[in-house]
């Protein structure tokens, strides 16, 4: 079973040039390890997930464009949203692909 996404987590767009770290607004209970839990909601631009860099199709900054996470959990909910987790991404309406390289829990893991 795939493991949910917490605050923390590291993303990954194939059209940027650099890791960003996803940050969780979308509630403030639900926790592994002391980290907020990711849902579906977490997906504003720069609020939730900082820009990659450079985008590698507009030549300027990458802020993320995304109206849906895709691979959330099927039953699991927090606030009626589903949940992130390892497995899940989402299209920037740029072009770029956003994919999950660190959950965000368990062994440490930073961006350099």
């Amino acid at each position: 079973m795939p493991q949910k996404l917490t605050e923390k987590a590291i993303l990954l767009c194939d059209k940027g040039a650099k890791p960003s770290q996803l940050k969780v607004t979308s509630q403030t209970f639900s926790k592994t390890e002391n980290k907020l839990i990711a849902t579906e909601q977490d997906k504003q631009a720069e609020t939730n997930i900082p820009n990659f860099g450079v985008c590698t199709v507009t030549r300027s900054t990458c802020s993320p464009a995304i109206t849906k996470w895709d691979k959330t959990t099927e039953k699991d909910t927090l606030n009626d949203y589903k949940i992130l987790t390892e497995e899940s991404t989402c299209q920037c309406t740029v072009g770029g692909k956003i994919t999950v390289q660190h959950k965000g829990h368990g062994e440490k893991h930073e961006i350099e």
